[in-house]
């Protein structure tokens, strides 16, 4: 049979059947009453429920929270309880000899909420089991310890002013940790504590909500509202947690626009341009961004025309500027009203409108000092050409605005005139030529006429002013190119040669209508047809022309129709050539008048002989003068027996000086001892100046001072010419004949040299100078 034994748990003073404990199975006949055989049955002996501890329990420890047994143990002490699994041993230990369970210390159900461990009961002495583990679980039991928290808050929410009531702001959310399935222990209900009367929760969602109409921001823009979520379902005892919500109240257009003032004056200067900034004006609006977007406008039709009005770049503002250009002297001052009107509209809102405000405007104009103003804006004129000077033209006129009696002076810029063609009167303005004009030559000219205020010189305005040139007849018509044509031998009677087409340089009309007429001689060669349009056909007679070498000239007059008609003259060149089929030129007679008049072809080729005879004769000259001075060339450089330095320039130069010594040239013997201090060179431009003699005293004489002027000239080593002197008045001490110089001869130039011994016998080099010098004087008669 089955047993039972009950295990059970003290808890303050209580007891709870946590488990059983079953017997172990025994032997037990098969039917009631009738011997047999006994049968045996083997069964787990634990069977188990749940364990349950109080967490946060601040009682005297350990506790005692549960007790178990088996049935084989008989109290004899030879088993052993065993526990192991989660918190065994720490947070759980057993009594091995009773099997008591306590725990140690206070459990939070919020960190664990239960444990699973392992249960076993052995033998003491061989530790053999009595009884195979089994498993139980110990259950941490919730307690409401644990306050609701928000771990969003605190929140932040938008919401449109003028709002109606329960228009939903934002949900807020608590948590609770303690066991919901457990008592009321996370059974939460929210609440406002402060935000009433504006704002509303509900209980069980957190639905903050709006409790009044009709807020309105500019009143109060923002609201901080506190709201509680309480445990226990709200009741006494219960933990609560609180968070806050900023509440905003956005903008609408709900505020028409209102100006400040209801009349804004303002100031202009007369001479402000078009676009010039008169004033601003705004019209409160206590709405925000695009609600408070404005536009401006003129509701008059006398101040829309002087002045314009638009929204600056904000929105917010609406400038006035000038539209036209204003006039103190014509108006004085301008009155108006001006319109603001909201650009977005809310209809839900209209209700609270209309949307717009109006205010009187006033601008007063300001006279300023004005340059002259002329009658017109620009002045056209036209005057004929060939005029002479003086003749006129027109005439500008200018008034001062601010004083009529103002004189005024008129000019003409230079630049717009540079030829100086018309003059003004500087009182009047009348403008006169002061050359003759001539059309042909310029069209139109281009003037720019200055007016100033003779009191002020400051104030002056410029007008354009086009003076056009008028188109007489005086330019005869003319032939538009000249003409060289030619007609062939084979041609047939009234055969087109050429079309002639005449140009006039004057003006379109009877001034350049032009006729044409050819030679009134019935015999001519040619004949010409007038087309009546400018030009005229060159046509073949009906008999042909008659062959010649020289081409044919044919005249032509031209007039044209103005008054007084205009003729001139022209002329033709026709030649008569001779034509291929296809009607192509193979050859005109005068090309024979290429060749000279009066010479044959065997005078042509005795020219070109001739010609050809004196260019080789000079060709011939030139290479044997150049054979001849390359032959010298070849025997000066071969001949090497004596050091001859050429020189091709006239100056010595620095260069040659410096080649060598040229104190070596000179006769040691009759050299003068060196000055003291640096040799003094006069083949480089010295860097001193010799001091320049002063003018002597006293009434000069004039060959005086030329002699002095003469000799200051000579000493001066600065003035050229300042080339390398080399005296070679040394032959050398080797020489058997001695100097050859002349310096040291007694006799004069053009006498014996009387050398010691002939210059014959000298050798051949000394040949020239013997013919020179050793020449016998011819006998006396």
């Amino acid at each position: 049979m089955w047993g039972l034994v009950r295990v059970l748990l003290t808890w303050l003073g209580g007891w709870s059947c946590v488990g059983r404990l079953a017997a172990p199975a025994r032997a037990w006949a098969g039917s009631r009453g009738a011997p047999g055989p006994a049968l045996l049955r083997t069964r787990r002996s634990w069977v188990w429920n749940q364990f349950f501890v109080i967490e946060e329990y601040a009682g005297p420890e350990p506790v005692l929270i549960g007790k178990l047994h088996s049935d084989v143990d008989r109290g004899e002490g030879r088993t052993k309880y065993l526990l192991t699994g989660e918190g065994a041993g720490t947070v759980f230990v057993i009594d091995e000899a009773t099997g008591n369970i306590h725990v140690t210390k206070s459990l939070d159900r919020e960190e664990k909420a239960q444990y699973v461990l392992l249960a076993q009961a052995v033998d003491r002495a061989s530790n053999r089991p009595l009884e195979p583990p089994s498993e139980f679980i110990i259950k941490v039991q919730d307690i409401n310890d644990n306050p609701p928290i928000f771990p969003l808050g605190p929140y932040h929410a938008t919401v449109p002013e003028m709002s109606n009531v329960g228009t939903s702001v934002i949900q807020v959310t608590a948590h609770d940790a303690d066991d919901p399935s457990y008592g009321n222990s996370a059974k939460l209900v929210y609440t406002v504590l402060d935000g009433l009367p504006f704002f509303s929760v509900d209980p069980q969602t957190g639905v903050v909500r709006t409790a009044i109409p009709n807020m309105d921001r500019e009143t109060q823009e923002e609201f901080l509202v506190v709201i509680q979520a309480k445990d226990m379902g709200g009741h006494m005892g219960g933990l609560s947690g609180s968070t806050t919500v900023t509440v905003t109240l956005s903008d609408v257009n709900d505020n028409p626009p209102k100006f400040p003032q209801s009349l804004y004056q303002f100031s202009v200067v007369e001479t402000a341009g078009p676009g010039t900034l008169v004033g601003r004006l705004r019209a409160q609006d206590p709405d925000l961004g695009d609600n408070a977007l404005m536009a401006y406008s003129i509701l008059d039709g006398e101040g829309s025309e002087a002045f314009s009005i638009s929204t600056d770049a904000q929105g917010r503002d609406g400038l006035l500027t000038v539209r036209k250009p204003l006039d103190f002297e014509t108006r004085h001052s301008y009155s108006f009203r001006v319109e603001a009107t909201n650009t977005l509209i809310d209809p839900a809102y209209l209700r609270r409108g209309p949307f717009k405000d109006v205010a009187s405007v006033r601008v007063a104009v300001q006279d300023a000092p004005e340059p002259p103003a002329f009658t017109q804006a620009a002045y056209i004129l036209a005057v004929p050409e060939n005029k002479s000077p003086g003749t006129l033209v027109g005439q500008v006129s200018a008034a001062d605005l601010d004083s009529q009696a103002s004189p005024i002076r008129y000019s003409i810029l230079p630049d717009t005139d540079p030829e100086h063609c018309f003059s003004i009167e500087p009182e009047d303005g009348t403008i006169h030529t002061a050359v003759p004009l001539d059309r042909e030559a310029r069209v139109w000219h281009n003037l720019t006429v200055l007016a100033t205020e003779v009191d002020s010189s400051a104030q002056a305005s410029q007008v354009q002013v086009a003076i056009q040139t008028l188109d007489e007849n005086d330019n005869a018509p003319q032939l538009a190119e000249p003409y060289d044509t030619f007609v062939c031998e084979s041609a047939a009677p009234g055969q087109l040669i050429q079309v002639l087409r005449a140009l006039d340089r004057d003006e379109v009309g009877n001034n350049s209508r032009i006729s044409l007429q050819g030679p009134l001689d019935p015999d001519a060669n040619f004949t010409v047809r007038d087309n009546r349009d400018g030009s005229a056909s060159l046509l073949l007679p009906s008999r042909p022309a008659p062959p010649r070498q020289a081409p044919y000239l044919v005249p032509i007059e031209l007039w044209d129709w103005g008054q007084p008609a205009l003729r001139s003259t022209a002329t033709v060149t026709v030649s008569v050539c001779r034509c291929r089929p296809d009607g192509s030129v193979a050859s005109c007679r005068p090309e024979a008048q290429l060749s000279p008049a009066g010479l044959s072809t065997g005078a042509l080729l005795a020219i070109i002989t001739c010609a050809g005879t004196l260019l080789a004769l000079v060709v011939l000259f030139v290479a044997l003068r150049r054979q001849k001075q390359e032959a010298l060339m070849v025997l000066e450089e071969e001949d090497v027996r004596e050091n001859i330095i050429t020189y091709d320039d006239e100056g010595g130069g620095e260069e040659d000086t410096e080649a060598f010594d040229i104190s070596a040239l000179q006769n040691p013997d009759g050299a003068a001892p060196p000055a003291p201090g640096p040799t003094a060179r006069r083949d480089v431009l010295p860097w001193a100046r010799a001091p320049r003699q002063p003018w002597p005293p006293g009434p000069a004489d004039v060959a005086q001072l030329l002699a002095l002027r003469l000799r200051g000239a000579d000493d001066d080593p600065s003035v050229p010419p300042y080339d390398s002197v080399q005296v070679y008045g040394y032959e050398g001490r080797g020489s058997s004949c001695g100097s050859l110089s002349s310096l040291g001869s007694g006799s004069e130039i053009g006498g014996a040299p009387g050398p010691a011994e002939p210059l014959d016998d000298w050798g051949p080099l000394f040949r020239t100078l013997a013919e020179l010098y050793g020449a016998k004087e011819p006998p006396a008669p």
